[in-house]
C-alpha cells in the first residue's frame, strides 16, 4: 500500500529525529545530573547512559520489525519507545521549569516534542492499517 510506504519513511525519518533529541537529553542530563533539580542522589552517569541504551533498544527492534514486515509488534514497540521520551515530562514533576536551565529545558522539550510525533505517526499507522483489513 503506498500509503503505508509513505507513512514508514516519515516513522523513521521521525525515529531519527527523537533518537538525536534523546540522546541530547539523555547526554546533557547524564552529564549535568548533580544539577537536574530533583533527580533522585541514587542516579548515576552509567545509570542514565544504561537507561539510555535500554529506551534505545526498544526503538530499534520497533523499527526492525516494522520494516519487516512485524507491523503490531513494531508499531506497539515504537510506540512504547516513545512514551518512554514522553516522560521526560516527569522532570517537570521533580521541579518546575524555571528550576532548570535552558539548555536543561531545551532537551527535555525537544525530547518530548519528537516523541510525540513518533507516537502519533506510529498511531496513525497502526489506526490505517485496522482500518484497511477491516475494509478488506
Amino acid at each position: 500500500m503506498k500509503t503505508e510506504t509513505s507513512g514508514l519513511h516519515l516513522l523513521r525519518a521521525l525515529l531519527l529525529v527523537y533518537g538525536a533529541a534523546t540522546l541530547a537529553h539523555f547526554i546533557h542530563n547524564a552529564e549535568f545530573l548533580p544539577e537536574y533539580p530533583g533527580l533522585p542522589a541514587t542516579w548515576t552517569r552509567s545509570g542514565v547512559y544504561g537507561a539510555w541504551l535500554a529506551m534505545t533498544a526498544i526503538g530499534i527492534a520497533g523499527w526492525l520489525f516494522t520494516s519487516r514486515g512485524h507491523r503490531a509488534l513494531g508499531l506497539a514497540l515504537v510506540a512504547v519507545y516513545a512514551a518512554c521520551g514522553l516522560d521526560s515530562l516527569g522532570h517537570y514533576v521533580l521541579a518546575p521549569m524555571s528550576h532548570h536551565t535552558v539548555a536543561m529545558n531545551g532537551t527535555i522539550l525537544l525530547e518530548v516534542a519528537a516523541a510525540a510525533l513518533v507516537f502519533l505517526e506510529a498511531t496513525r499507522l497502526a489506526v490505517t492499517r485496522i482500518a484497511h483489513r477491516a475494509r478488506s
